[in-house]
C-alpha cells in the first residue's frame, strides 16, 4: 500500500502562493511612487503617509485576523480578504485625488493585506506542524520575499511600457485565479482530512473558539504584556519592521531614482533581495529547529545593521556595491521571523501564538509606517536618504543586543493563559 503525501504540505503549497501574491501587491507602491509623483503631483512625504497607514492597519489585523481564522476557519478568511484586495485594486485605476490613495491603499489594502500576513503562516504552522514547525514558518515567510522576486521586476516593465494601471490588472488577474485554488483545496485543520499534525499520531478535533471575537485577542495581549519576553520580542520587530518594509521596501527604489538608477534596474535590486531572502529566511526556519533562537537574533539583526549602514556608500559607489549590499541584505531580510515565532510559541503557548505573534507584528509594523512615512519626510527636508538608512542601521545593532536579553525558553519562560 502506497502512503499518501501528508496534506499539510498541500496547504503549505497554497497558502504560499497566497502569501506571494499578496506579498507583490504590497510591493507595488514601491514601484509606482514615482509614477504618482509624474502624473498626480503627490510628493513622497503625502504618498509615504498613505502607505504608513497600509503598513500600520496591516500589522493591527494581525492578532484579530487569528482570532478571526480560530472562529470562521483559515478557508473563509483567505477568500474574504483576498475579495478585499480585488476591491481595492479594480477601483484604483480610477483614483484622482490623493484622499482616493489613502482610503485604497492606506485603508482598504491595508485590511485586506492584514489578514495575509505571517499571522497566517503562524496559524497554518501550529495547526498542521509539529515535526518541521520552523521550516514551515520559514517557507511561509519567505514567499513574502519570492512575491518580490517574481512580481517587481515585472510590475516594473509592465509600467515602463504600458503604464501602471496594467500593471494593477495585471495582479487583479492573478488574485482571480487564485481564489477557485483556495476554494476547492484549502482546510482548515487536519481534522478536516482525518491526520493528526505532522509529528504526533492521535488525530484529534480543533478546539471550539469560545469568547467574543475581538475581546479575545486584548485578553491575550493582557496576559502577554506582564512577561518581559512579550516587551523584547516586540522591540526587536519594532525595529525589524523599520529597516525592513518599511524603509527598505518602501524606498529603496526611489533613492535609487535620486541616482538616476533606471526603475526597472531598482526593481531588479528588490527583486534580488528576494531571491536570496527566500534562501536566507527558509535556512532561518531549518535553523530555529535546531539552535538558540536569542543568538540567532542577535547575529540576524547585526548583520542587517551593518549592511544598512554600508547602503549610502554603494548608492555612490555604483552597481557592483548595490549587488553586494542586496546579496549581504537579502540573505537577512526577514530571516528574524521563524526565530521570534519560535520563542513566542515555547513561552506563551500552541493555541495563543497566534495571537501573541499578531501583537509583535502590530510593534513591525508600527516600526515599518514609522520608516515609511519619516523617510519620506526626511527626503523630503534633506534631499537624500542617507540619514535615515544609517539611523536604521545603528538601531538594528541595538536590537540585535536587546534579543540576548530574552530569557531562555525552557528554563525560566513562563506559557501565558489567556481567559477566554
Amino acid at each position: 500500500m502506497v502512503k499518501k503525501p501528508y496534506y499539510g504540505w498541500v496547504v503549505v503549497s497554497i497558502v504560499f502562493l497566497v502569501l506571494l501574491v499578496a506579498a507583490g501587491i504590497s510591493s507595488i507602491p514601491s514601484v509606482l511612487m514615482l509614477q504618482f509623483e509624474d502624473e498626480f503631483g503627490w510628493s513622497r512625504a503625502a504618498v509615504s503617509g498613505a502607505l504608513s497607514m497600509r503598513i500600520f492597519l496591516y500589522g493591527l489585523m494581525g492578532p484579530f485576523s487569528a482570532s478571526l481564522m480560530a472562529r470562521f476557519g483559515v478557508r473563509r478568511m483567505m477568500l474574504s480578504s483576498m475579495a478585499l484586495l480585488i476591491t481595492g485594486l479594480v477601483l484604483t485605476p480610477f483614483m484622482t485625488q490623493l484622499w482616493h490613495f489613502v482610503v485604497l491603499w492606506g485603508v482598504i489594502m491595508g485590511l485586506g493585506s492584514g489578514a495575509l500576513a505571517n499571522v497566517l503562516g503562524v496559524t497554518v504552522a501550529n495547526r498542521w506542524f509539529v515535526k518541521h514547525k520552523g521550516l514551515v514558518v520559514g517557507l511561509l515567510t519567505a514567499s513574502a520575499a519570492t512575491g518580490q522576486l517574481l512580481f517587481l521586476p515585472l510590475l516594473a516593465r509592465i509600467t515602463v511600457t504600458l503604464g501602471w494601471r496594467y500593471a494593477i490588472y495585471t495582479t487583479i488577474v492573478v488574485l482571480l485565479l487564485l481564489i477557485p485554488v483556495v476554494a476547492i483545496w484549502m482546510r482548515n485543520h487536519p481534522y478536516d482530512k482525518g491526520v493528526a499534525p505532522l509529528g504526533e499520531i492521535e488525530v484529534v478535533p480543533p478546539q471550539p473558539f469560545t469568547g467574543n471575537l475581538f475581546l479575545m485577542p486584548l485578553l491575550v495581549l493582557g496576559s502577554a504584556v506582564k512577561n518581559s519576553t512579550f516587551w523584547l520580542l516586540a522591540a526587536t520587530f519594532f525595529l525589524c519592521g523599520f529597516s525592513t518594509n518599511g524603509l527598505i521596501g518602501t524606498h529603496l527604489i526611489p533613492a535609487c531614482g535620486d541616482f538616476n538608477i533606471p526603475l526597472v534596474m531598482a526593481a531588479g535590486l528588490l527583486a534580488l533581495m528576494g531571491m536570496f531572502d527566500m534562501v536566507g529566511t527558509t535556512l532561518s526556519g531549518w535553523l530555529s529547529d535546531r539552535f538558540d533562537s536569542r543568538w540567532l537574533l542577535f547575529w540576524y539583526y547585526g548583520l542587517r545593521g551593518l549592511s544598512l549602514i554600508f547602503l549610502p556608500y554603494a548608492l555612490n559607489g555604483g552597481y557592483t556595491l548595490l549587488l553586494v549590499f542586496s546579496v549581504f541584505y537579502g540573505l537577512d531580510w526577514i530571516a528574524t521571523v521563524p526565530p521570534t515565532v519560535k520563542i513566542t510559541s515555547d513561552v506563551f503557548g500552541k493555541e495563543k501564538a497566534g495571537m501573541v505573534f499578531g501583537w509583535i507584528m502590530v510593534a513591525h509594523q508600527i516600526g515599518a509606517s514609522t520608516a515609511a512615512y519619516g523617510a519620506g519626510i526626511m527626503r523630503e527636508w534633506m534631499g537624500s536618504y542617507s540619514v535615515p538608512f544609517v539611523t536604521a542601521g545603528f538601531l538594528c545593532l541595538f536590537a540585535s543586543l536587546m534579543a540576548i536579553r530574552i530569557v531562555k525558553s525552557g528554563k525560566h519562560a513562563r506559557v501565558i493563559e489567556a481567559k477566554a
